[in-house]
Parts: C-alpha cells; sequence; structure tokens
C-alpha cells in the first residue's frame, strides 16, 4: 500500500531538515521585502527586472505555483509575484540536489569552498550559504573577537549592485538580480549582521543559532526569522504587507549596505541580546513583551529593506 504525505507534511519535514542552516526571515519574510520594493518601483525598472528575472531557471515553475495559488491573475500581479517568489531563490537552492553545499561547518563558513568568490550566473551549482550574513562579533565577557570570515553578505552585495549597474551580460544580471533581492532583505534581520562570542562559544553563537529557547527544537536565530509570520501562500503574505507602517523616509535614502549592517548589528546588541535572553546558551524562555517589541523591530527592519531595495533599482539597474 503506497502512502500519500500530505503536502504540507512534506514542508514541515524539509524546514525541520534545513534547521541546522543559517538562514534570515523564511520565505513569507523575504517576500514581504520584496512586495514592498516592488510597489516602489519605477515603471522602467519594474520592465527591467520581469525581463532579467525571466532567465532564471526556475520562472516557469513560479508561473506554475502563482497559476495555482492565484488564478485569473493579472499579469500587473503576476510580475510582482514572480518578483516576491524570486526572493526566496537563494534559499530554495538549499534544497536542490543540483546544488553542493560548498565550504566547512555544513557549507556555512568559505573555508573549503572550491571557489567562494564565484559570480558567473546559472552555470554555478554551489550553494554559497555563507553568503546570507556577516557575522560580525561582539562580546559581554572580554573574549577575544574572532574576524569576520569572507565573502560575506555585505562583501556579495556590493559585487552584485555592481554588476547591476555596469554593462555585464544580462544572464549574469539575472543571477546577481535574484541573490541581491534576497541579500538585502537577509541583512536587515539583526542576527544575519552578528555573533555573539564568549567564553562558551569563543567562535560567536552562529548569529543565535547556539542560543537555545524553551520550546521544543527553538533556537533564537529562527525565532527572529518566523516573527512575521509562517503562512507564505502568496495572497496572505500580500494582504498582511499592505498593513506594514512604512519605513521612514530618512532611515530609506541610506544607500550603503555598510551602514545597513551597522543598523542590525546594532539591534541584535540593543533588541535581541536582552533580558529574558542572558549570557550562556540557555535555554530561555520568551516573554510576550519580547515578542512585541520583536514584532514590531522586524516589521520596521522588513519595510525598510523593501524600501532601499526599490531604491537601489529604481537608482542603479541598468
Amino acid at each position: 500500500m503506497k502512502i500519500r504525505i500530505p503536502a504540507i507534511l512534506v514542508v514541515l519535514l524539509i524546514a525541520a531538515g534545513a534547521a541546522n542552516q543559517c538562514r534570515a526571515w523564511n520565505d513569507r519574510g523575504h517576500m514581504t521585502v520584496a512586495y514592498v520594493a516592488y510597489k516602489q518601483l519605477n515603471p522602467t525598472t519594474r520592465d527591467r527586472v520581469d525581463a532579467l528575472l525571466k532567465l532564471n531557471p526556475k520562472y516557469s515553475e513560479w508561473e506554475t505555483t502563482i497559476n495555482q495559488q492565484v488564478p485569473n491573475a493579472s499579469q500587473e500581479n503576476k510580475n510582482l509575484m514572480i518578483f516576491m517568489i524570486a526572493a526566496t531563490w537563494p534559499d530554495q537552492i538549499k534544497r536542490d540536489k543540483n546544488y553542493t553545499s560548498d565550504g566547512s561547518e555544513k557549507g556555512n563558513r568559505p573555508d573549503g569552498s572550491p571557489d567562494p568568490n564565484r559570480n558567473t550566473g546559472y552555470d554555478d551549482f554551489l550553494m554559497h550559504k555563507y553568503w546570507h550574513f556577516i557575522d560580525t562579533p561582539f562580546t559581554t565577557d572580554g573574549t577575544a573577537l574572532p574576524p569576520i570570515p569572507d565573502p560575506n553578505a555585505q562583501v556579495r552585495i556590493a559585487l552584485f549592485r555592481s554588476v547591476l549597474a555596469s554593462d555585464s551580460p544580462d544572464a549574469l544580471k539575472s543571477y546577481d538580480l535574484s541573490w541581491l533581492l534576497h541579500l538585502i532583505g537577509d541583512v536587515h534581520q539583526p542576527l544575519h549582521a552578528s555573533t555573539r562570542v564568549s567564553a562558551a562559544d569563543p567562535q560567536g553563537d552562529a548569529g543565535g543559532n547556539n542560543v537555545k529557547l524553551s520550546c521544543t527544537k527553538c533556537e533564537l536565530h529562527f525565532f527572529w526569522d518566523d516573527l512575521l509570520g509562517t503562512n507564505s501562500k502568496l495572497k496572505t503574505v500580500m494582504n498582511a504587507a499592505r498593513k506594514l507602517p512604512k519605513a521612514d523616509a530618512t532611515l530609506a535614502a541610506k544607500s550603503d549596505e555598510k551602514d545597513w549592517i551597522a543598523e542590525s548589528f546594532q539591534g541584535a546588541q540593543q533588541n535581541v541580546y536582552v533580558s529574558p535572553i542572558a549570557a550562556g546558551d540557555g535555554p530561555f524562555t520568551i516573554t510576550g513583551g519580547y515578542k512585541r517589541a520583536s514584532t514590531k523591530l522586524a516589521k520596521e527592519r522588513v519595510a525598510l529593506a523593501g524600501a532601499r531595495l526599490a531604491n537601489l533599482l529604481n537608482n542603479e539597474l541598468k
């Protein structure tokens, strides 16, 4: 007798298998960033990103997802939803058997990768998990700080945006755009720009991945990933994204990725590693007050990421 596993259970099993991987914002979070950004793109930029994303090898699969979830959607809304799904592509490839987890520490460090700095487009089948974050270290107990691994999210954002502003071929721009949609969201998550160093974690706590919470199989990093919710159905994400507070215009105008990362680094120290998160690796019990404050900050960071992504593309994409 053949046992059929419900689709939602498959999704949960995949998520559980990926639990030791560094990621920022779940699919819903990244799609929300992209929704905010797409709504702020000028018509010329929208046409350009629409054309570039058609070169992504997963484009037809994305179209199928849209047709299944939102049948009879207008072409304008289809383009918006393609942009949203594309922002999850660098996480999608972590679950694709055609891609190789390169580097040490389950692929989360560039050491040992055959080509950690590669940028040749879709012929690259390395996962490059270490591109998703920048482990900026800090300590509260005087432990010596380790060096920041390179390449990292900051280095790659700088590279990818320079390619988008250049006369490089569209095939490469499509690849770099797909990464950029994701990484700008990544670096606005405080735990993707920081790692707490201590006597217990002399190399850092892996952006909160080592910090256990009292719930079963919970880590601080994944608590932050899921603060906007876990339902990634397109209509659900779009409805929630419309209700986000608008990003502060002055902050949104900041265009240097170093500033974005510095904000997240500061946010980690001032808003993440605070009571009930104490010294050590826990387990700690999250309070209602901590969750409310964290959710408020997450919404602000996602709105800012979307506005800054839109500004970058409007101003720099050729």
